[in-house]
């Protein structure tokens, strides 16, 4: 964007940042993403990197993806390979190189003695347990350490000792001196640096103290010249530290710290720790299980980037905390999926049917459009014959009222085929209904002559030239909208055991034999649905990405 060009502003950060260059604060717009590489990426992650990678899109600036690595014992290259993925997948690229807060420990830790050095610093030696007593509380102030007092030359000689590795865990930190008795917790003498004898992922066993989140975070920023430093609203209390060391230190700029509101969908939980224990319990299969709100897990479960960045657009960027409903993230990949996905036909619970009057061995192929509304997508071919598979919900023996399905005695029509009528159930020894002996009208092919009624359309398969699959149907995981609300049990309580119902009998149209993960469709009737990775070409697997309209509505009674 030039200096001249004005950008209409869509949220209240966007107001922000037109304002500043309006008045020349900056001279192009810096942001940055900076997730802990502890844990996959989850939905709320998605609305921080639409925006800000779309706020530096938007203002043709520069969006950095910096991993805060300042916590080793908890990060792995995993975390880190897929957070690149998942950014990537959604349709932004960093400027630059992937940084890492590792890349500037030298410098942080330069500025950590500039404050000792100014008096701003203090080695403690108290306990963690210690330190809570003398925080304080909400409606008391804290009191000083009795370590608080110590002389520059003492501190600076303790803290090279920490950082040479001479004093074991938990023995003392470095610790920002401040105000004991500010009404802001977060700036009573928080710590700045503790001991870790841990291997680190990126820089080895070069360091044993470790920057705290809110001492590398500002400086990060200041370092990488970010102008905005966008972050959900629990940091809102930690911007008074955030601003106070920005300003006691000698760093190269000055970036503000605006907060908006965190992405919180019901029947669901985006806690990393949660979501681990979800993991590491085998609840789910794992990270990218497809009924996790990953964003592996939801790309997994055939979730598109368009839909991901239109339903981030839908919620909106605020500074009110709200629970959003679920079916508006569903709602959003329906769109996306109507416009976009080929149909085909899939029978996932079949029900044999035989053709009495169709000549055994017979075949006719018929052309069918791969989409009703986009012919850009071509068509594809089916194959029909004497036997063909349909739904087992396709057929009542004694038709309910309004039903517009098959039922003994009367006529349905086979989608893009043939008006089909049921002469004759044949069951087995439990009264089960195993096979439909029906007729077909000739007459009927491709469309109904005048007058001609027939009592609905159902999809099909050729049962001779489908193709076997397994169906995988993906529901919420949890069974009501806030797993987390009774104190008195867990969310593992919740879990809803309908979550995934595996089909092993499905059988699909013959033309998706060259199928490949990822692969996107809409089953006629029965919902969209996205090849998965563990898909072979002799055993197709198959995800439900989600229902043609939201029918939990209907199932919870709402």
């Amino acid at each position: 964007m030039s200096k001249n060009e004005t950008v209409k502003p869509t949220n209240f950060i966007h107001q922000i940042i037109e304002q500043d260059l309006q008045e020349q604060r900056h001279d192009r717009v810096v942001t940055r993403f900076p997730p802990e590489p502890n844990g996959y990426l989850h939905i709320g992650h998605a609305k921080s990197i639409c925006l800000n990678f779309g706020t530096a899109v938007k203002y043709a600036g520069e969006c950095n993806l910096r991993f805060d690595d300042t916590n080793p014992e908890k990060e792995s290259q995993e975390y880190i390979d897929s957070i690149i993925e998942d950014v990537r997948w959604l349709g932004f690229e960093w400027a630059g190189e992937v940084r890492y807060t590792s890349d500037y420990f030298q410098q942080l830790y330069d500025w950590a003695v500039h404050l000792i050095q100014q008096g701003l610093a203090y080695v403690d030696h108290l306990s963690a347990e210690e330190m809570r007593q003398y925080r304080g509380t909400l409606t008391e102030p804290g009191k000083n350490s009795p370590y608080r007092e110590r002389s520059v030359e003492e501190n600076l000689a303790l803290f090279e000792q920490m950082k040479s590795g001479d004093l074991p865990e938990g023995s003392c930190s470095l610790r920002a001196k401040i105000d004991m008795a500010a009404a802001n917790i977060n700036l009573r003498d928080p710590v700045i640096y503790r001991i870790r004898h841990a291997h680190h992922h990126q820089t080895g066993n070069d360091w044993c103290i470790y920057p705290s989140y809110d001492f590398a975070h500002g400086q990060s920023d200041a370092i990488e010249g970010v102008t905005h430093s966008i972050c959900t609203l629990e940091f809102e209390d930690h911007r008074p530290l955030y601003e106070w060391l920005i300003q006691n230190l000698p760093v190269p700029c000055v970036p503000k710290q605006y907060e908006f509101s965190r992405l919180e969908l019901n029947y669901t939980v985006t806690s990393k720790r949660k979501l681990k224990q979800l993991v590491d319990e085998q609840h789910v299969s794992g990270w990218n299980d497809p009924r996790m709100p990953t964003i592996s897990g939801l790309r997994r479960r055939g979730y598109t980037p368009a839909a991901i960045r239109q339903f981030c657009d839908m919620i909106g960027v605020t500074r009110s905390n709200g629970v959003v409903d679920v079916a508006m993230l569903e709602a959003a990949i329906r769109e996306d999926l109507d416009a976009n996905s080929p149909r085909a036909m899939c029978v996932l619970r079949p029900l044999k049917i035989t053709l009495t009057n169709y000549v055994e061995g017979e075949e006719e192929w018929f052309e069918l459009p791969a989409h009703p509304k986009d012919d850009s997508l071509g068509s594809r071919r089916v194959s029909f014959g004497r036997h063909i598979l349909i739904e087992q919900e396709d057929f009542e023996e004694v038709a309910p009222k309004k039903w517009k399905r098959l039922a003994t005695g009367e006529a349905v029509r086979l989608r893009g085929a043939y008006v089909i009528r049921c002469e004759e159930v044949i069951k087995n020894a439990e009264g089960e209904v195993v096979e439909l002996l029906c007729t077909y009208d000739p007459a009927t092919k491709g469309a109904n002559p005048e007058g001609y009624k027939a009592n609905g359309v159902i999809h099909w398969v050729n049962a001779e030239r489908s193709l076997p699959c397994e169906v995988r149907l993906y529901d919420r995981l949890f069974s009501v909208a806030d797993p987390e609300a009774d104190k008195t049990r867990t969310f593992l309580d919740y879990l809803n055991p309908e979550s995934l119902v595996t089909l092993t009998e499905a059988r699909a149209e013959p033309g998706l034999a060259a199928v490949a993960a990822g692969d996107k469709f809409q089953f006629e009737r029965m919902g969209y649905f996205c090849v998965d990775s563990d898909s072979r070409p002799e055993r197709l697997v198959f995800n439900r990405t989600v229902t043609l309209r939201d029918s939990w509505a209907k199932i919870q009674g709402q």
